[in-house]
């Protein structure tokens, strides 16, 4: 049995011929693992007992008075490290146990990715390694503190944009040369094939629990899942369990930075074209001789100018639609949230629930929807504070 390599026109494997042993036996070894029983039920009692599943389903009864829409909050941000990364980094770390691997390596963004493979890994008693570009570490600096305490080396990767993009061509190069030894826990839906699949499964949890807990507590379906796109694990994990159900709208929402018509922003499936990019086929912010564009977004999580496959994919057939939220409506928002709500929710997930605050009185006006509150913001706040004084 082999995974489908590709979503449509997207996905694929384009990587250097030295890496293609590497991912025939992750793929290889993930379909052992995933269809072994005493490892699926390993990976359900650490979920549940370790990092706290299931996370709960609120319903946001002062956001709903003030925004128009009825909304309710899929609480990831309360999972053991404070975001839904946590799921991907457990379920791959033990993938790595279960190949042999002596090693982990990962690169992060807001750095939610590198704390929850550290926690892995030293529960698991495997070292980790996590690439992090200089910008993102001077605006995420507790949680590479966190990373640190943990027992996680971090390396500071000061080249090119010198974020999330750079942090993954410096993690890919430091695979390369440790194939033998080493795991590489990629940390987003994106990446050359089997990473796709093997993320969304991993993080397809969110989704299940989700439907269950809105059925239970509602009596039917939302009438629009929304969840916010860098790469897209968050929302490919909690679209999965209604991509099947036409009468649920999905809407991912990316970083418009300092607007859509800036010229730095991450709006990648708004404005980016088909492109290659870390080993894959996708939808990539680039100029018109294929050279890789600068990206902004305060949220560092979703400062990437490019998208996983699926979610390429999924807006090209009309499943998913994908919107945008700007710096200023996130930063309001995320002020908004926890005023109301007494919830903090991170900048990336601020991004969602803007576009609910937007359309709230509008086309959301009286409607179901579902929101991945994909992580928790106090790892935010300093970044806040700061954006608020300069722009008084």
């Amino acid at each position: 049995m082999k995974l489908a390599t590709k979503f449509g026109n997207y996905g694929g494997t384009f990587v250097p011929e030295t890496l293609m042993p590497a991912l025939e036996q992750l793929e290889d070894s993930f379909l052992r693992f995933s269809a072994d029983t005493d490892c699926m039920e390993d990976l359900s009692q650490r979920l549940k007992h370790y990092a706290g599943r299931p996370t709960p389903l609120y319903y946001a009864e002062n956001l709903s008075r003030e925004w128009g829409a009825q909304i309710y909050l899929k609480r990831e941000d309360l999972l053991h490290g404070g975001a839904h990364k946590t799921n991907n980094a457990l379920g791959q770390a033990l993938l790595a146990k279960f190949m042999g691997k002596q090693r982990i390596i990962a690169e992060t963004g807001a750095g939610q990715h590198g704390v929850a493979c550290a926690m892995a890994g030293a529960m698991l008693g495997i070292p980790v390694e996590v690439y992090m570009g200089t910008v993102d570490v001077e605006r995420q600096h507790q949680n590479v503190q966190r990373m640190e305490l943990l027992g996680a080396r971090v390396h500071r990767v000061d080249i090119g944009g010198r974020t999330l993009k750079d942090a993954i061509n410096a993690a890919l190069r430091d695979w390369v040369s440790n194939l033998d030894s080493t795991h590489y826990v990629l940390g987003t839906a994106a990446g050359p094939h089997p990473f796709p699949t093997i993320v969304k499964f991993f993080q397809s949890i969110i989704g299940k629990e989700a439907k269950d807990q809105f059925s239970q507590m509602t009596g039917t379906m939302p009438d629009e899942v929304v969840a916010c796109v860098g790469g897209g694990s968050n929302a490919i994990g909690i679209f999965s369990a209604f991509i099947d159900l036409p009468e649920v709208a999905l809407v991912g929402v990316e970083p418009a930075g300092k607007g859509i018509e800036s010229t730095e922003h991450g709006a990648v499936l708004q404005l980016g074209s088909d492109g290659c990019l870390h080993g894959m086929i996708s939808k990539v912010l680039q100029d018109p001789s294929g050279q890789i564009k600068d990206t902004h977004s305060i949220a560092a999580g979703l400062d990437y100018p490019s998208v996983g496959p699926e979610h390429a994919h999924l807006s090209t057939i009309g499943r998913a639609t994908y919107s945008f939220a700007s710096d200023v409506e996130a930063v309001e928002t995320y002020q908004e949230v926890s005023r109301l709500e007494g919830i903090i929710p991170a900048l990336e997930s601020s991004h969602a629930l803007a576009y609910v605050k937007r359309n709230g009185h509008g086309k959301l006006y009286g409607k179901r929807v579902l929101v991945n509150v994909s992580g928790r913001g106090d790892k935010d706040l300093e970044r806040i504070l700061e954006y608020v004084q300069q722009n008084r």
